[in-house]
């Protein structure tokens, strides 16, 4: 295994920390630019991690962290826009800065995340926009991209909401139930990354990431309850009545459950079309690893750092 020096965007997010922390442990050294450097502090903790106040929107700020580096990750994403413009800006835009950068840094390894559904003609704009920076990406060569389905784990906002919000009532009505996901475990993501890093036969490639099993969105909700000890009945809502729980979602002040464009990206499969199948080792199943819901608070998740970083 040889060193590698990496500068990674979006490593202050979830899958960024268990990223990290892999690479740390691999042996590599990470530089992790964010807008607040306070909020990246749980990486400090992890050998060979740099982290850095930077605008990773900014061109010349962009070739300046990558002046050096072996290679490059992006793992810019967002969900949910919080203004008008937010998904173009986050997956078309930061992508072609990236490029960019890595061609004018003489950088020519670049990872990238993107998402299972990306697709320029979807009607969801998380997908259309998660779609354009893919086919950006694309034009580098050498280039290689990942194509997740919804991604669980220590720190995810996903079955952790769920099991929040089931916490709260006894009926849990349901948008877009029957929604069909392939979950991936967040450390078969990041394996899969630096596995890749390691692995000239992956340049150029794409490659989706997927757990063993599909479930739909309902059967989800049902197994983070078993998971709980709750007994909560799921209430499931049709087509109509989903799109409006959805726009009166978005209405709600304060951080997104849902929304619209949600809504529409739910209305296609988020599963591998071949399967769980990948070159980077069996993936986990989610049964064996859903525990970890149950557990609460930010101390364990330092110290899952403090023990993946050896320290």
């Amino acid at each position: 295994m040889t060193c590698q020096n990496i500068c990674v965007l979006g490593g202050g997010g979830f899958v960024g920390a268990h990223l990290i922390s892999l690479l740390a442990v691999r042996g590599h050294r990470v530089l992790v630019p964010t807008r607040r450097r306070e909020r990246s502090k749980h990486l400090l903790v992890l050998p060979g991690v740099e982290v850095v106040e930077a605008d990773i929107h900014d061109p010349a700020t962009l070739q300046t962290l990558f002046t050096g580096k072996d290679a490059v990750i992006n793992l810019v994403g967002i969900l949910h826009e919080t203004q008008r413009g937010g998904f173009e800006h986050a997956h078309v835009e930061l992508p072609r800065k990236v490029v960019a950068a890595c061609a004018a840094a003489g950088v020519r390894r670049l990872l990238h995340m993107s998402a299972l559904g990306a697709d320029p003609a979807a009607k969801s704009r998380y997908q259309q926009t998660k779609g354009a920076g893919e086919a950006l990406v694309q034009e580098m060569q050498g280039a290689t991209v990942f194509r997740p389905s919804v991604i669980f784990g220590p720190g995810d906002s996903f079955l952790t909401l769920f099991a929040d919000l089931l916490k709260l009532a006894p009926v849990v009505p349901l948008a877009d139930a029957g929604a069909r996901f392939q979950p991936v475990f967040v450390g078969d993501v990041a394996r899969a990354f630096g596995e890749a890093l390691e692995r000239p036969e992956t340049r150029g490639q794409r490659y989706g990431l997927c757990g063993p099993s599909v479930y739909t969105l309902a059967e989800l909700v049902r197994l983070t309850a078993a998971t709980l000890g709750l007994r909560r009945a799921v209430l499931p809502l049709g087509n109509t009545a989903s799109y409006g729980f959805a726009r009166l979602m978005e209405l709600k002040p304060g951080a997104k459950i849902m929304t619209r464009d949600n809504h529409y990206a739910m209305q296609s499969d988020n599963v591998c079309p071949s399967g769980c199948s990948q070159p980077f080792g069996d993936p986990t199943a989610l049964e064996s690893v859903i525990g970890y819901l149950r557990e609460a608070g930010p101390r364990r998740g330092y110290m899952n750092f403090r023990t993946h970083a050896r320290r």
